[in-house]
């Protein structure tokens, strides 16, 4: 059953006016979104989300949290769930890379809606009182291992590599959840856990007899950067402004990407994401305060030239906007999935397991990725 809505012929895009649309928005009554544990800030940005599209609309926008990247993304491969709220690892199950390289999964044929780029950023939450003033101040420390997230992993191993090291320089504490690695934090058993500056857990920690700082990844440290860019392709350099203990006055320089992003797969019904796209965006002024990252959804921040493609009906309403751009990039990483499917779908089971990497590597070289 499809729940039919008017929305209004002008509404707000990223404080301005939004340009009138003559075709009326159908939703679906009921949408279901997964995302991060309870207590992240990608749960808390996807309840703000939900119940602007409930109260805007009357659709009902269930928000399910699972522990793992792949729990996230494979119910909406099976048709159970709409969206994902998510964060790098849509890089991941784009590419077939870390958890998505595994043999019954591969590359995952997802599409974006839209991607926050806001003023907080990704880096290494450290103790307060934490004698770590460098990437290679790390050696030896006690550093979480988020034991379901290779996304989450990744980035430690990004941000070690910025100061010349690796997950064996450290010593790594293995915990259960991204929420968990935050108690490990609280009750002192890791100096160190990688995090997003916004997350309600760090607004937390800064709070608590523990303190909090950040780990800073100068940009000005090329060297540094060109290590972490061969780890997680999908960060740049940021200035961070938002989060405990930062401001405009004090930002600290870290690495940034869309986050959230909001993914569907590629074969999702074109109007249902077209419609979706654009009630988030007639929505932006009442869920853009609710958390501090989401004032990044707004449609002048979006970057259209990230490391995953935008989806057909999100490219509709973008291009309704008048703020599509560069449309040779998304054509470009569509025809990238095409070729790492197929490079995937030409190996057995078995020869994924062991050959997937290289013949990814190849599959994109002959291709002149």
């Amino acid at each position: 059953m499809t729940f039919y809505i008017k929305l209004a012929a002008a509404g707000l895009l990223a404080g301005g006016a939004m340009p009138a649309m003559a075709q009326d928005a159908q939703l679906p009554s009921r949408l279901a979104m997964t995302t991060y544990d309870v207590g992240s800030s990608g749960y808390a940005q996807a309840v703000a989300l939900g119940k602007a599209i409930s109260d805007g609309y009357g659709v009902s926008l269930r928000v399910l949290p699972a522990t793992s990247d792949v729990a996230r993304l494979l119910p909406i491969q099976q048709g159970r769930i709409d969206f994902a709220l998510i964060g790098s690892e849509a890089y991941n199950a784009f590419e077939g890379t870390e958890a998505f390289a595994a043999p019954e999964l591969g590359p995952q044929n997802i599409a974006l809606l839209a991607g926050a780029n806001s003023s907080n950023c990704f880096t290494l939450a450290l103790q307060g009182d934490t004698d770590i003033e460098t990437a290679e101040d790390l050696r030896g420390k006690r550093v979480g291992w988020v034991v379901s997230s290779p996304a989450l992993q990744a980035n430690v191993a990004a941000f070690l590599a910025f100061g010349g090291l690796t997950w064996d320089d450290v010593e790594k504490v293995e915990v259960a959840s991204f929420g968990a690695s935050w108690d490990a934090f609280l009750n002192g058993q890791v100096d160190a856990i990688t995090s997003l500056t916004t997350t309600t857990f760090a607004t937390q920690a800064a709070a608590s007899p523990v303190g909090l700082s950040w780990l800073e990844l100068p940009e000005a440290d090329t060297e540094g950067w060109d290590r972490l860019q061969e780890e997680k392709p999908q960060f740049s350099p940021r200035s961070a402004t938002v989060g405990p203990g930062l401001s405009e006055d004090a930002p600290v320089e870290c690495a940034g990407f869309p986050y959230p992003v909001i993914v569907t797969y590629a074969d999702k019904d074109e109007d249902v994401v077209y419609n979706t796209t654009k009630a988030l965006q007639e929505q932006f002024e009442s869920y853009a305060d609710a958390e501090s990252g989401l004032r990044g959804f707004a449609g002048d921040l979006q970057d259209f030239q990230w490391v995953v493609p935008y989806h057909p009906g999100a490219v509709r309403y973008w291009k309704e906007a008048g703020l599509w751009s560069d449309e040779a990039h998304n054509q470009s990483l569509i025809a990238r999935q095409e070729v790492l499917s197929a490079a995937w779908d030409a190996l057995s089971e078995d020869e994924r397991a062991e050959g997937w990497d290289d013949a990814r590597t190849k599959a994109l070289s002959e291709a002149g990725n």
